[in-house]
């Protein structure tokens, strides 16, 4: 089974290295980019066939390692 978890910046928190990417894009000449917020992106493979197992598993490896959850969201998707 496969799975993606996203984790990206919560509102309100300062997201400095996507001002920097935001300005390095205007500076390359990209128009129309507002601005950029900077996340993590995790293509993870899990052994079994129980979503909800996979799910709560998941959610658990958020919680405990791959999101700070003080300042960071994360979002669970089953993809496969």
């Amino acid at each position: 089974m496969k799975a993606r978890v996203t984790v990206t910046l919560k509102t309100g928190v300062l997201d400095p290295q996507g001002k920097a990417i935001e300005g390095a894009l205007r500076s390359l000449g990209v128009d129309g980019v507002d601005s950029v917020r900077q996340g993590k992106v995790f293509d993870i493979e899990l052994a079994g066939k129980d979503r909800a197992a996979a799910e709560a598993t998941l959610q658990a490896a958020c919680e405990k390692l791959l999101a700070n959850t003080v300042i960071e969201n994360y979002r669970v998707e089953i993809v496969g």
